[in-house]
């Protein structure tokens, strides 16, 4: 049977990354994103490997998922991986000063966008069985708060706690579900989040080794490609020159 992998928000980072990453082990890929043209160019560079199918979809459209799944061409609809890759952050200021909208936009996409797509899904992986996995990527935000994260740490708390509940629903069927939590890795992520401001991107990440999206499309891999009697639940994963911040404290001037 040909095993194909089902990638949301493959247009950058650890989607773009976990793409080349399964089509060196000879999956069958599914690439999903809204920009038609990185899609494209991704299909490009990896045909010429394995199959690759390309869908422009937003994640947040229920109805756009399901067609998409329903209407997967045969050679891709054995899909043994799910990676719930989709997902940002918006509005690093304090949440009195966010706009309401940019909350909802990460709800949606964060937490109704991986409902969404792992719904489609779960029959296929279901009937296919042992061996077959369900990857969310979740955040050091979702257990670790600091400032500005306000509604972004919130639905990567909800990544980690959908994915133990999905679990144990999940038992008996053979399918896998893991949280992959990442820290500090150096992708579009700091751009989209102030919205194009290359020095703030740089600054965060300048004088420091920060991880690749290279480094956590390695894990996805490996957490899903495990014998078919293993599932791991969580990995939390850091850069080793980052760690926690201590507490902070108001005090008097």
């Amino acid at each position: 049977m040909n095993k194909s992998v089902f990638i949301t928000g493959a247009t950058s980072g650890f989607g773009r990354a976990a793409a080349r990453r399964f089509a060196e082990a000879g999956y069958a890929l599914v690439l999903t994103g809204r920009r038609r043209e990185r899609l494209e160019a991704l299909e490009q560079e990896l045909s010429g490997k394995v199959a690759v199918h390309v869908i422009e979809l937003d994640v947040r459209d229920e109805a756009a998922v399901k067609k998409a799944v329903d209407e997967l061409p045969q050679k891709f609809s054995s899909v043994h991986v799910l990676l719930n890759n989709a997902g940002l952050a918006l509005a690093p200021e304090p949440a009195q000063d966010v706009a309401l909208q940019d909350w909802h936009t990460m709800i949606d996409t964060n937490v109704k966008g991986l409902v969404n797509v792992t719904h489609a899904l779960l029959p296929t992986l279901i009937r296919l069985g042992a061996g077959t996995s369900i990857v969310n990527i979740g955040s050091t935000a979702g257990k670790w708060p600091y400032k500005g994260s306000h509604v972004y740490g919130a639905t990567k708390a909800f990544v980690e706690q959908f994915s133990y509940n999905l679990r144990c629903d999940l038992q008996g069927t053979g399918v896998r579900v893991t949280d992959i939590a990442p820290g500090m890795a150096e992708t579009e992520f700091t751009l989209v989040r102030t919205k194009g401001d290359q020095a703030a991107s740089d600054q965060l990440y300048g004088n420091t080794t920060p991880m690749s999206a290279e480094d956590i499309a390695e894990q996805m891999f490996y957490v899903a490609t495990l014998p078919a009697h293993l599932n791991i639940n969580f990995l939390e994963i850091q850069p080793v020159r980052q760690v926690w911040a201590g507490m902070a404290v108001d005090r008097d001037e």
